[in-house]
């Protein structure tokens, strides 16, 4: 199987994001996309995080029914923080039956030659790129294994939902309702 890896804080994972993975399944030659729930972003160090297997747990939540969908805690058992090079590594040795996609916004192409070992991941991997806001015209953009997929451009920060929650006003819409569960009834980001 082709299989698309969406890596994520996904704190709280949103309907932005799962257009985004919706899109990626629907719309490319991928049979499968991972939600792949990343402990920590090492370009975000001191970002404040739910626990990881509170995320983990929307994650799961929010993309129970789609069949095409996975949640994955892979890098849970890796040294932190976690590089994607290292996770790609590890998952390609763990699933050898399967092919690996990257998808990636278009702002982290932008960033992407900051990444540990980029080259490698260019070299051995395919990123499959979705517009975000702000982006400027990477020279990644002509790479042979970089593909542009046309996905709606979504402005929906997890940041703005978990200020809401804090200030107590609706995130309806904006997770899916079994997110919304979750974060009101174990009153995630209530102190944020």
């Amino acid at each position: 199987m082709k299989i698309g890896l969406f890596f994520g804080s996904f704190n709280p994972i949103h309907v932005g994001h799962l257009i985004i993975g919706n899109t990626m399944a629907e719309t490319t030659d991928l049979d499968e996309v991972w939600y792949v729930v990343s402990p920590q972003n090492p370009f975000k160090k001191n970002q404040s995080l739910l626990h990881e297997f509170d995320r983990f747990d929307m994650v799961t939540a929010a993309i129970a029914n789609n069949p095409k969908f996975r949640a994955s805690d892979i890098e849970f058992s890796l040294p932190k923080p976690s590089y994607t090079v290292d996770t790609l590594t590890y998952i390609s040795d763990k699933y050898p039956q399967h092919s690996f996609v990257l998808i990636i916004g278009e702002d982290n192409l932008d960033q992407f030659t900051n990444w540990k070992n980029h080259e490698q991941i260019l070299h051995h991997y395919s990123l499959y790129v979705y517009p975000r806001p702000d982006s400027s015209n990477s020279f990644l953009r002509e790479h042979k294994n970089v593909r542009l997929v046309a996905a709606p451009l979504l402005e929906i920060s997890a940041t703005y939902i978990r200020n809401l929650v804090k200030q107590e006003k609706s995130i309806r819409y904006l997770v899916s309702k079994e997110v919304e569960e979750l974060i009101l009834s174990r009153k995630y980001y209530s102190n944020y």
